[in-house]
């Protein structure tokens, strides 16, 4: 969901023919995307290594004594053109690959492996660093430099600094095996994504679906150059079709195709892989001293281990599975009334439920599409971040970009000081992943009087516009952009002075905070009034229609959050286990998510080789924290229900207590400092409708 390497120093490039290594002449020193080509990443991962290497001897080499300012901020500084490079590169493997580009990531990732490896394997500099980190209290550092210098000192031992030779060693081979079993996880997926098409030559097999998404579909078949309609497993495609299509067989077609991702025993299979990483990570976290994996990760999260995250869980399930029991049972009576004498399977639980919404509230997700044009989403976004946090956007056009797809702003405050880049991927692609995600192309620092600003960006998959129409986003999916958008905020509005602990670089169960608490304004009338309005007619969205939407947000909130435990379930069940993985992958799974199943489990069918998020995603033992983060989001909203919904001052508070400080302080700190007490489960439960 969010991304941002380290790439501090005053230094702006070097002389040299390949654009990543030189000097960006670009507007804002942007990437210059327009002259990068694939033959230019090897070399410059190559040089800009030998670079970052230079950078540490220097460090190591200094005769003088170790001091904050020589060993921690050198070490913060070192390493700009690599980083630069890296995120580049690993960037743009997510949201314009090929298979030229998966096979440089097979190339480079290594590279880089080994890379970190030698720094924080590095004997001298890890010598130094305790040196500084041993005398802390007497530097008469500021706070950011003290969480800076135990955020350096904590990375060293979790990443082997304190091993034998031999322990070093290992923990190389298996970080190594690591990065490239995820990497290629990911390919697989992907590739399984792609290599599937619903192609449907007869008009009647497209019963029930919605203009919108027949024409979508027409449209992708003629860019495929078939005739009749295609319908892939890219979410805006595969979604409306399992809500929407009567023919019962081809929802279960399509559904076993996208359930059977990467397990169906080709090339492309990641059930070992699975196990591989399971059993690697456990393998790492016993040779650095904890008992399992989640024991290791859980240190450095605001849960602290995995008893208080198992605990969350459990209250949560508690709370609510009895309502997903009751919402499946009266889909299941719905269903029946409508003549489905069977047992329902998961490949009718949206079609049913869809049908049983729009009876109930009279609201049918497609019909809100015509109110939330893209242009318009965008355009009231950011009216919504001026009223709440002053700030102005600006499309850029001389900014190169890597996509023909994708557009620039100029972030500016109310004095017009810039700051931030933004760029704006909507559309889905070959050769960008699924899904929705913030980035950043470089994050935040300070350098003396010298500032820093951010480039932050926002990648999705919405619906295309078509010959005849412009993209038109269902209510989901403006609910989407905004918690995208919530990320976006928290990496433009970063105010810090190390790059390292600037925008999203916090604690992974506290980064979805800025992004779901953005969710909350797309109920609010005063929000939707100031772009809602129809494509076609202008007239403004009805009062009735938010209320419908309102209304049915709860609709089936017992099953979304089960649904959701489940993945932080099964996640918590790879990640805990305190020996090795040896049974079946399909068995386990099972087993692990038993507890939240409410529906038929599909034989063929699973959630493991294509679960991204932990597998290859960077959220391994740490899946729960979206429902953490919903806990913090709602009592944290509370705040603005209480005080008024574009209320300066809760607003500033916001911003300033935790937009603008990163992980500068503790998010503990910085959450109780906002709001005053520490966050509850009971608004998140209220909000939820499971206590009144």
């Amino acid at each position: 969901s969010c991304g941002g390497d380290k790439s501090t120093s005053p230094k702006k490039g070097i002389e040299s023919d390949n654009p990543l290594l030189a000097v960006w002449d670009t507007p804002f020193e942007t990437p210059p995307f327009d002259k990068i080509k694939h033959e230019h990443y090897v070399p410059a991962f190559t040089q800009a290594i030998d670079l970052a290497k230079a950078d540490i001897d220097a460090i190591v080499n200094d005769n003088s004594a170790p001091d904050f300012a020589n060993t921690i901020g050198a070490f913060e500084h070192s390493g700009y053109l690599l980083s630069r490079v890296a995120s580049v590169f690993f960037n743009l493997n997510s949201a314009e690959t090929d298979d030229k580009m998966e096979k440089i990531a097979e190339e480079v990732t290594p590279l880089m492996t080994d890379y970190q490896n030698d720094i924080y394997l590095n004997e001298k500099l890890f010598a130094r660093i305790k040196t500084v980190y041993d005398k802390k209290e007497s530097l008469g550092l500021t706070g950011e430099q003290l969480r800076l210098l135990d955020k350096v000192y904590t990375a060293f031992v979790r990443s082997g600094a304190n091993l034998s030779e031999e322990g070093k060693e290992k923990f190389r081979q298996i970080s190594k095996d690591l990065s490239l079993i995820s990497l290629k996880f990911g390919q697989n997926v992907l590739a399984e994504t792609n290599a599937y098409t619903l192609h449907i030559k007869d008009e009647k097999d497209l019963s029930g679906l919605p203009k919108g998404i027949i024409d979508a579909a027409a449209h992708e078949a003629q860019a495929k150059g078939m005739d009749g309609w295609i319908f892939t497993l890219q979410f805006p495609s595969y979604s409306p079709f399992m809500k929407y299509a009567d023919n019962r067989k081809l929802r279960e077609e399509i559904y076993r195709a996208n359930g059977s991702k990467a397990c169906k025993g080709n090339e492309y299979d990641n059930r070992e892989n699975v196990r591989q990483l399971t059993n690697l990570r456990l393998e790492m976290a016993k040779l650095l001293g904890s008992l399992t994996y989640a024991d290791y990760a859980l240190k450095t999260k605001m849960a602290e281990n995995p008893e208080n995250v198992n605990k969350l869980l459990n209250e949560l399930l508690v709370a609510s599975k009895p309502f997903a029991e009751k919402e499946i049972q009266d889909v299941q009576e719905y269903a029946k009334s409508q003549g489905a004498n069977f047992e329902l399977m998961p490949w009718d639980f949206s079609y049913y439920s869809e049908k049983l919404k729009v009876e109930k509230y009279d609201l049918d997700e497609e019909a809100t599409r015509p109110f939330f044009q893209l242009d318009k989403v965008i355009d009231g976004v950011f009216k919504l971040s001026n009223r709440l946090f002053e700030l102005n956007f600006t499309e850029n056009k001389e900014i190169p970009v890597y996509h023909e797809d994708v557009k620039v702003y100029e972030v500016t405050d109310k004095s017009g000081k810039l700051i931030s880049i933004l760029y704006l991927d909507f559309f889905p692609r070959d050769g960008k992943r699924g899904g929705a995600w913030m980035t950043e192309y470089r994050g935040q620092w300070k350098e003396g009087k010298t500032e820093y600003r951010p480039f932050v960006s926002l990648v999705c998959n919405f619906t295309k516009p078509t010959a005849d129409k412009p993209s038109l986003l269902t209510f989901y999916e403006m609910e989407t952009f905004l918690h995208e958008f919530g990320h976006g905020l928290h990496g433009m509005l970063s105010d810090v002075t190390y790059e390292s602990l600037s925008g999203t670089n916090v604690l992974h169960d506290f980064v979805e905070l800025p992004s779901q608490i953005m969710e909350n304004w797309a109920v609010e009338k005063e929000f939707l009034d100031m772009f809602a309005t129809h494509y076609l007619t202008g007239e403004a969205i009805h009062e009735e229609l938010i209320q419908r939407i309102v209304e049915s947000r709860n609709f089936l909130e017992g099953y979304a959050s089960v649904r959701q435990l489940s993945f932080g379930t099964l996640d918590m069940a790879y990640h805990t286990q305190a020996s090795p993985l040896t049974e079946d992958i399909a068995a386990f799974e099972i087993k692990a998510v038993a507890p939240t199943q409410v529906l038929p489990v599909v034989e063929g069918t699973m959630i493991s080789p294509a679960f991204s998020h932990i597998f290859s995603g960077g959220y391994s033992a740490g899946y729960y924290g979206y429902k953490w983060a919903e806990v913090l989001d709602a009592d944290a909203f509370s705040m603005f229900e209480k005080n008024g919904i574009f209320d300066k001052a809760t607003a500033d508070s916001f911003k300033n207590n935790i937009l603008s400080k990163g992980d500068s302080e503790k998010p503990m700190t910085l959450y109780v400092r906002f709001r005053g007490q520490e966050p509850t489960i009971d608004a998140l439960l209220r909000r939820s409708g499971f206590i009144k």
